[in-house]
């Protein structure tokens, strides 16, 4: 895997380029037939280039939340957007349907609880989705963010300012960042970080996390 420091200088086109390679093997299964009202639904949004669904990282946190609940029933919801490199359209694309479902939720199954989850540009679109939908806080048990881009190198890569947690959520929030992970990490600049959180026990962490609040 390409080092940070590998990395031509044109360090943006470089990572585009790092991170759209970055998964060839992380597959998401097929979402689950949820009822109409599961007791809990996690909306995860996933990472740049990786193929429609949760995402690998989405994947092994819904499979380890599951496992944590004792036999409550568990909806998932996988934000439907691009999740291209064009990130001034993708993430505020990502985070349109992710208020839209979070509205609908609220509203047509206000005993659900739900989870939000992003790793990556996917940790954007909920930065943004929340920030969108205050009223909609009351109803998200946890929110589980990885690799999320808070970094100055990150804030290179797409116009306007990076985007935050939304207030009503932050308290709710735990914010998963792999030392040296040039997305999150200040100063980071290795890309292999990027793609550890299931190797370091992040994700397992974040899981059991959302299952102490629901």
């Amino acid at each position: 895997m390409t080092k940070m420091s590998a990395c031509p200088p044109s360090r943006a086109l470089c990572v585009a380029v790092v991170m759209a390679g970055m998964f060839p093997t992380l597959t998401s299964t097929p979402l689950a037939a949820a009822s109409a009202c599961p007791d809990v639904e996690v909306v995860f949004a996933r990472g740049t280039t990786e193929p429609p669904g949760v995402g690998g990282i989405g994947q092994v946190f819904v499979d380890s939340l599951r496992s944590q609940l004792n036999g409550r029933s568990v909806g998932v919801y996988a934000v439907d957007y691009p999740a291209s490199k064009n990130f001034a359209q993708s993430t505020p694309a990502g985070a349109t349907n992710a208020s839209a479902h979070l509205r609908s939720m609220s509203a047509g199954c206000p005993g659900t609880r739900m989870v939000l989850g992003g790793y990556s540009q996917g940790a954007a679109v909920m930065d943004l989705a929340t920030t969108a939908t205050p009223e909609a806080a009351d109803h998200v048990a946890a929110v589980a963010l990885f690799g999320g881009p808070t970094s100055s190198f990150s804030d290179t890569l797409s116009p306007g300012p990076l985007p935050t947690i939304g207030a009503p959520y932050a308290a709710k929030t735990i914010n998963q960042c792999v030392p040296n992970d040039p997305i999150c990490f200040e100063g980071g600049m290795d890309m292999r970080a990027h793609g550890a959180y299931v190797q370091t026990g992040m994700v397992a962490q974040a899981a059991a996390y959302a299952a102490g609040r629901l």
